[in-house]
């Protein structure tokens, strides 16, 4: 068996949390390593625990505390993968994610059946990446 991917899990709404953590538990191949509910927490937990995956919304409080890149180099350089997800698929939302370095937006209306299948492909580009 392979190792389990590990998730950090960010957003300030408690009702997504518990949500997605329901979601996430019950993936035998998904290790969730931390929930955060801030960016401030979100900073500290992914250079703590290093996530394989950070899974978080792109409005949070104390996004404006921080300067995108200053988030971007965070993240980047203890998580593999950063996904961002948001109530919005407008343009504002994307430029965000795209600035906080995540490769993808999901939209929160539809993580039901995008988040597992998105976590699953940056492992695969990780596989991938191995053997290029």
């Amino acid at each position: 068996m392979s190792k389990a991917i590990g998730v950090l899990l960010a957003d300030d709404a408690e009702i997504i949390r518990n949500v997605l953590t329901r979601m996430l538990g019950t993936q035998p191949e998904i290790r969730i390593l931390g929930v955060a509910r801030t960016f401030a927490e979100t900073l500290k937990m992914t250079a703590r625990l290093k996530p394989d995956v950070v899974v978080m919304d792109v409005h949070m409080p104390g996004e404006r505390d921080f300067n995108a890149n200053f988030i971007k180099v965070e993240l980047l350089s203890s998580a593999k993968h950063v996904l961002a997800m948001s109530l919005w698929n407008d343009d504002e939302s994307k430029a965000v994610a795209q600035n906080y370095g995540a490769s993808t937006l999901l939209d929160k209306s539809t993580l039901a059946s995008t988040l597992i299948p998105a976590i699953e492909e940056c492992m695969q580009e990780d596989r991938r990446a191995q053997y290029a």
